[in-house]
């Protein structure tokens, strides 16, 4: 990254510096990658609790009386049938069926939306609701991610932490629900959501209070946790990421994102296209796979082979410390997708055999 652009810093930076965390250039933020380390962060989300700072990520409030109608035209989900308090993972695509961006939706009121979408994405989301948001709908929308921050607590003990720490009941909020509640003296919203693979929280705390919420996090004994162990952590759950396993150059199908999209809904800009796209069929497919040579990791980018032939492209990989292997996904042609082929890696000249799996890699209920 030039050193001339202006990184911007969370609400947390101060408490990343204090605590020893190591920050590097993220999607135009200065973020903790690591502290102790990232498999022991990633160990110590699987074993117990941690918590992350992902305040890069946009927060967006769309509000009016034709605040879901806007929704539901940009949206891969029904916005309307949302219930109160409920959140929706969706995908967010373009007039070609390509993914623009993966977000998750929260209902606050019957008028009030707040969209949450990737921290490099969030300019590209708010101009496609602009280029949709008719001027007469009476839809607000207004980018308040500087006015809070996002802090994730993952893990076993996630939810009893937060229990002991707040007003309400935590235990009780369902998974992909959200909820008012005090933490201290902050008002915060709690979201039962996450990118890890663990059950916890998502919280939004406000700016001046969020360096509190950590400490009181972090004291209660959260590990606190960068950006390394996150994406060690969501590759193992067979969680997507925009950049890698999504842009606009791949389509809902193809990324294995079916049950997140319902296409057969008036209005809906991305419908007519993905309908087409379905009916069509898939000549490739997002697969995961283990490696069952010696030679080591997958990275984005290497190639995947099918004996001589090139078939894919790893778009991540891991040493998975959870699994003890080397884990990874791409895309592949479609007669490869299927869970047990045989296929070969190419890492660094070197070609290591691995073998497609279904996803995800690992799952707390089936681990449990």
């Amino acid at each position: 990254m030039d050193d001339n652009v202006h990184l911007q810093r969370t609400p947390l930076y101060d408490a990343h510096v204090k605590q020893g965390g190591r920050l590097v250039p993220f999607a135009g933020w200065e973020m903790p990658i690591q502290y102790t380390g990232i498999l022991d962060e990633a160990r110590a989300v699987r074993s117990s609790v941690g918590i992350f700072d992902v305040s890069h990520m946009g927060r967006l409030e769309i509000s009016g009386s034709g605040a879901a109608n806007l929704l539901n035209r940009v949206l891969s989900v029904n916005a309307s049938a949302l219930r109160l308090e409920r959140a929706r993972y969706n995908v967010i695509c373009d007039e070609s069926g390509g993914i623009i961006d993966d977000c998750i939706v929260y209902r606050r009121s019957e008028e009030m939306f707040l969209l949450v979408p990737n921290a490099s994405n969030t300019d590209s989301v708010l101009q496609w609701l602009a280029r949709w948001n008719e001027p007469d709908a009476g839809v607000a929308i207004v980018n308040v991610t500087s006015e809070s921050a996002m802090i994730a607590i993952q893990g076993p003990d996630a939810v009893g932490m937060v229990d002991g720490l707040c007003d309400i009941d935590a235990s009780a909020v369902r998974p992909f629900a959200t909820v008012k509640a005090s933490i201290g003296s902050s008002q915060v919203w709690l979201a039962r959501t996450g990118y890890t693979g663990e059950d916890g929280f998502e919280i939004i705390v406000p700016a001046d209070s969020a360096g509190e919420l950590w400490n009181a996090l972090a004291s209660a004994g959260a590990t606190p946790c960068g950006l390394g162990a996150r994406d060690v952590l969501r590759l193992e759950a067979g969680l997507l990421l925009h950049g890698n396993e999504m842009d606009t150059g791949v389509n809902p199908y193809e990324a294995g994102l079916d049950r997140f999209v319902d296409p057969d809904r008036d209005g809906y800009v991305a419908g007519p296209v993905l309908n087409r796209l379905k009916k069509a069929g898939l000549s490739k497919r997002l697969v995961g796979f283990v490696l069952t040579g010696r030679g080591g990791i997958p990275r984005h980018g290497y190639a995947i082979l099918g004996g001589a032939e090139s078939i894919g492209i790893v778009t991540s990989g891991v040493h998975s410390p959870t699994l003890d292997c080397s884990i990874g996904m791409g895309y592949v042609g479609i007669q490869y997708a299927d869970p047990g082929t045989v296929i070969q890696i190419d890492i660094r000249g070197r070609i290591v055999d691995a073998e497609v799996t279904e996803l995800p890699f690992y799952s707390r209920r089936r681990s449990g």
